[in-house]
């Protein structure tokens, strides 16, 4: 059986499906037609419907839950893993509701965390993630949200952190961060996605087993000319216990982001009336 299966170029997801898409691990007679682009184009691909199995922002998961199911396996949650606020300079925090925001995207994760700590900021420009640090350096806006690999090299650029965003979640919550997860067409046989769900769980595991001390050419070849550094920077920020299972932590976190993702729309639904 043909699935087509989409996830980023990032290293945290190239290391998880890895084993997978490259048959390092028993398929069980699967094969897929592997897509590899940026986290916002994936969520406009799963509001399309486009893919059968995808990763998308937990940002866009409550627009697509009518289609797709939620797995278990293969996402990106943890303490420490959240988006950035970004700035060229120190700005007053309390200020931001005046100020242009450069945002990744409009149904990402980092856009619903920004929203959660910044409700009335409302001056947003939506941009791929790794263009937003040199929108803040060429004074496009005035300050950004970065998330991968940027929260690695802002510093190297000059750039000041105006706040972390997970720190806001966590402190609110006291729950891991929901970033990205994996979702699999509900037309399918609850069997099928059981197996895939199964499978991609795998290949996190012989990722650690087996390509953790040495990164794979597959990793490598996708990362955007990352150092090594920032590939293993990235893979262990990202890469944990809940890309193999979500398990009851992670379900709870989702469920909570959901329940913040209700009362941000309500309250857009409020102001718009």
């Amino acid at each position: 059986m043909k699935l087509s299966l989409a996830f980023s170029p990032c290293p945290n997801d190239t290391f998880i499906f890895d084993a997978l898409v490259n048959h390092k691990i028993d398929t069980k007679g699967f094969e897929f037609d592997v897509k590899l682009e940026d986290v916002q184009t994936l969520n406009e691909w799963a509001l399309q419907q486009k893919i059968d199995i995808t990763k998308i922002s937990y940002g866009v998961l409550p627009l697509v839950l009518d289609k797709y199911m939620l797995i278990e396996s293969g996402g990106a949650l943890g303490k420490g893993v959240g988006p950035l606020l970004i700035a060229k300079s120190a700005i007053d925090i309390n200020t931001l509701n005046d100020k242009c925001i450069a945002i990744p995207g409009v149904n990402t994760t980092a856009h619903m965390l920004f929203s959660l700590a910044f409700p009335n900021a409302h001056n947003k420009v939506f941009k791929v993630f790794n263009e937003i640090e040199d929108a803040v350096l060429n004074d496009d806006v005035d300050a950004g949200v970065i998330i991968h690999e940027n929260r690695f090299t802002y510093q190297q650029k000059g750039l000041h952190k105006l706040v972390d965003l997970g720190d806001y979640w966590e402190t609110q919550t006291q729950l891991p961060i929901p970033l990205g997860g994996i979702v699999a067409k509900k037309h399918f046989d609850i069997s099928i996605i059981s197996e895939i769900d199964k499978l991609i769980g795998q290949s996190v595991e012989y990722a650690f087993e087996n390509n953790y001390e040495q990164l794979s050419d597959y990793v490598k070849q996708h990362a955007q000319e990352m150092s090594e550094q920032v590939m293993r920077q990235h893979i262990d920020l990202y890469v944990n216990n809940f890309s193999v299972a979500l398990g009851n932590d992670g379900r709870k976190a989702v469920a909570k982001l959901l329940e913040v993702y209700r009362h941000v729309d309500e309250e857009k639904q409020f102001h718009a009336s």
